[in-house]
């Protein structure tokens, strides 16, 4: 059975078949850590036998319904509503670690959530200032403004926004929560933009504001961090793990993360080690892959996707 909302947003998946191409290495055991709509694990799935497994994770309800009609449909996808943070004891308790042949992860928000103004992840229509992808758990945006203390407002909208102006904005939020609580997507929008000095008009100037509010809210960068590192292992060796990452704080974190495992930690120069003698447990496959012009004229979303891949060794 459909889950209504998924007829009301449609979703586009970015980089399909590049991913999948960049994940597959033969039969056994995958997991789409950030399911969605299901495109990058349905073309997947096309491409495995009736032997191989699929665990799917997502932290939305919405998602997980989808999957879970998906997994009625075939025996071999298995579903957990989690965070991707969580692989290694979701793996774990499974009794799969180091069994694991590709892991894909399609970062941030899905074209589905940023439509449907009830989650409060979009400045372009009105809704409950919300933000998380799993809004069964947490803290709101809203509630989360109501209280934060203007330096530490400033600070997240700096790091993980790179909004020049952040001090300039978190005051003018600080000032607008003492007049009425900022419960509304739209009302937050229009105090940022109020206080904003200079934007490029072909970007909304709440753009970098909401998408750093967003990564704070559902610790984003944190969870990226310790799903890389729980591919180590989870995966078996020749398994691959397929990222993609839609602005720079995501992508460096990829980027570093596979240089580190790929070249061996940093050494002082001078010491009598071999290169043979450093420890080195992935090697990059290919070089990052962005989306093709033919893929951004149908799908805008996909203009700032990176996708990088890395196999165990």
């Amino acid at each position: 059975m459909t889950h209504p909302e998924s007829s009301l947003f449609s979703h586009e998946t970015v980089l399909l078949h590049e991913t999948v191409d960049g994940v597959f290495c033969g039969e056994g055991i995958y997991v789409d850590g950030t399911f969605g709509r299901g495109g990058h694990s349905k073309l997947l799935l096309s491409k495995l036998g009736s032997d191989s497994r699929l665990l799917v994770i997502d932290k939305d309800p919405l998602a997980i319904a989808t999957a879970k009609a998906l997994a009625e449909q075939d025996s071999r996808v298995i579903v957990v509503q989690s965070g991707f943070a969580d692989l290694e004891n979701i793996i774990a308790e499974r009794q799969m670690l180091g069994r694991v042949a590709g892991v894909m992860l399609d970062l941030g928000v899905s074209s589905p959530q940023l439509d449907d103004a009830r989650r409060g992840f979009s400045f372009q229509a009105d809704g409950p200032l919300d933000m998380r992808m799993n809004p069964d758990a947490g803290v709101s945006a809203a509630q989360w403004i109501a209280s934060v203390r203007e330096a530490d407002l400033a600070d997240v909208l700096f790091r993980y926004g790179d909004e020049h102006f952040s001090r300039r904005i978190a005051r003018a939020i600080v000032i607008a929560r003492q007049e009425a609580p900022i419960e509304s997507t739209l009302q937050l929008a229009a105090i940022i933009k109020k206080a904003h000095p200079k934007w490029d008009h072909k970007k909304h100037p709440a753009t970098k504001s909401f998408q750093a509010i967003r990564i704070f809210i559902n610790g984003e960068l944190d969870e990226l961090d310790k799903v890389l590192a729980a591919s180590l292992p989870v995966l078996r060796t020749g398994g691959r793990i397929a990222v993609i990452s839609f602005h720079s704080l995501e992508d460096r974190a990829v980027k570093q993360f596979i240089k580190l495992q790929s070249s061996g930690p940093e050494l002082p120069p001078g010491l009598p080690i071999q290169d043979a003698d450093i420890q080195k447990n992935m090697k990059p496959v290919g070089k990052a892959i962005k989306a093709s012009k033919a893929e951004i004229d149908v799908n805008v979303r996909s203009r700032s996707a990176v996708l990088r891949v890395a196999e165990k060794l």
